[in-house]
């Protein structure tokens, strides 16, 4: 769940939530003037709406700059480089709201969906709408702008005037919908946004056999979009008695709890190896989506079988003091392409859950991260 909070762009201002329809043709002098505010009568009826993305047709969604490349800033923005003179797409329908020149970001389109999104295209060369007329998906708005020798549109979605992570609704490489219901909550001074990702959860088995970089030399991996089924804490009542590296090289991270214990898989895969391993003891490797795998050794028994397909959280063997060991614990390694990648990239070990951060996946191996400021709360693994 990520919460967020209101990230007015401009000056503030304080707007009454109204009966009225998030999207109309008439809007006040604020909302024309103001890129971030309030979305009257969002939440009159309720205090939450879904978006059903996974009924999404082809003609209902576009991306900004399909022929584009996109990364995600540290604000929650896209932004798409692309080539002089090209065409900025509306990413739904809906009707424009704001289309100005603003100091900082240039001209300026915001477009108020029938969805109850927000989208928000900067740096444009000129804007080709007008407010309060109707657009549909793919229609083009904008011709796209340059600054300091690049050509790119700064592209932002929101919620009730709060930027949340692109990432969260599509495919920052693919430039797909993610096919997925989004649940927009409102709490307080917050709104809080959930994902059910159905069959296009990310790090699934449907995943395994696809190539991120395919297209592209990087890939980003938001761990925060991970939904709870897609992931699971190896040992979930462990504390780690052994961390990564240090003067002995320490391939992973040792985790204890008793001896016996169901160690389950972090995600799902296929595995690849169970049975001894030299000073590994009983072993257990598995392979993921993306180029990752996770290892698990010392077990007293393993429970699953070399090509047994495994769900994250399934149990897979039990803790022990197999191979090179003092005393019963798990030693968890995870690598990507080959390399081992200390765990607590992904794992916040001391609360059992993900990272909240983005890994930058490179096709060579290497991986570097990137925090996601706009979470407030932390995922915690169901399965304790």
């Amino acid at each position: 769940m990520i919460r967020l909070r209101h990230l007015f762009l401009l000056a503030t201002f304080v707007v009454t939530l109204t009966a009225a329809a998030p999207v109309k043709h008439k809007f006040t002098a604020a909302e024309q003037q103001q890129i971030s505010i309030e979305t009257p009568g969002l939440f009159s009826r309720s205090d939450a709406f879904n978006v059903d993305f996974s009924s999404f047709r082809e003609k209902e969604y576009s991306f900004p700059l399909p022929v584009g490349k996109a990364t995600v800033l540290n604000d929650n923005v896209l932004r798409i480089t692309t080539k002089e003179g090209d065409a900025v797409k509306a990413m739904f329908d809906g009707v424009v709201r704001l289309s100005k020149t603003h100091e900082d970001m240039g001209n300026v389109i915001v477009i108020r969906h029938r969805n109850g999104l927000e989208t928000v295209y900067a740096n444009n060369e000129s804007n080709l709408v007008k407010v309060g007329q109707s657009v549909r998906a793919g229609h083009t708005i904008a011709i796209v702008g340059s600054r300091d020798g690049k050509t790119y549109c700064d592209f932002s979605i929101m919620v009730n005037g709060c930027r949340i992570n692109p990432s969260t609704i599509i495919s920052v490489n693919s430039h797909r919908l993610r096919k997925q219901m989004l649940t927009c909550r409102r709490n307080g001074k917050y709104v809080d946004i959930t994902s059910s990702a159905g069959n296009n959860r990310l790090m699934a088995a449907e995943s395994m056999d696809e190539d991120p970089f395919e297209n592209d030399s990087k890939f980003e991996l938001d761990l925060s979009e991970l939904d709870d089924q897609s992931w699971a804490f190896p040992l979930p009542d462990a504390k780690v008695i052994s961390g990564y590296g240090g003067r002995r090289g320490h391939a992973g991270i040792d985790l204890k709890t008793k001896p016996n214990d169901e160690i389950v898989a972090a995600f799902d895969g296929v595995v690849t190896r169970s049975g001894p391993y030299y000073g590994y003891g009983n072993c257990i490797v598995i392979k993921h989506a993306y180029g990752f795998e996770t290892l698990y050794s010392h077990q007293s028994k393993n429970l699953v079988e070399v090509g047994d397909k495994v769900k994250a959280g399934q149990v897979i063997g039990l803790t022990g003091r197999t191979g090179r060991a003092t005393t019963e614990h798990l030693h968890f390694e995870i690598s990507f392409k080959g390399k081992r990648l200390n765990p607590t990239v992904v794992f916040d070990c001391a609360n059992k859950t993900l990272q909240q951060s983005t890994l930058v996946l490179n096709k060579s191996g290497k991986v570097s991260t990137r925090k996601n400021y706009y979470a407030q709360g932390k995922k915690s693994s169901s399965r304790t």
